[in-house]
């Protein structure tokens, strides 16, 4: 049997349909990433799973109820190896978090730092911003 001349044309196709949604993954298009915004509130929820962790806070609204926040983190390997844990938040910590926002004006964002009320500072980061998760 004689080799089709469409091979390479499948085998290119099959690359491309594998690099695409890798690309799409790490994309910050979703984020606003020229703004930085802050917000206190409560843990709501923590999600520590892969890819990426989700951190979810109450904060308190003008009309005496709390609008929940949604965090996008940084990949549960990633962070362990910069002291966190899942049990590092938990629920009902008062915690202050500063994020890249969303682009379509969503409540929530991309995680860059936090302070709990212990004063602890956790970042997505490490030690090439300076900081540390643990203290």
């Amino acid at each position: 049997m004689k080799p089709s001349g469409l091979f390479p044309i499948f085998a290119l196709a099959f690359l491309v349909a594998a690099v695409v949604p890798a690309a799409a993954h790490h994309s910050f298009a979703a984020f606003d990433m020229a703004n930085q915004k802050t917000i206190t509130g409560a843990v709501k929820q923590v999600d520590w799973t892969n890819p990426h962790i989700w951190i979810w806070i109450d904060v308190a609204n003008d009309k005496g109820g709390s609008d929940t926040y949604a965090f996008e983190g940084m990949s549960p390997n990633f962070l362990a190896r910069r002291g966190w844990t899942r049990w590092t938040l938990h629920t009902g910590d008062k915690i202050t978090v500063s994020y890249r926002p969303m682009r379509d004006g969503k409540n929530g964002g991309m995680f860059t730092r936090g302070t709990t009320a212990a004063g602890k500072v956790l970042t997505m980061g490490g030690a090439a911003d300076g900081t540390s998760s643990q203290k």
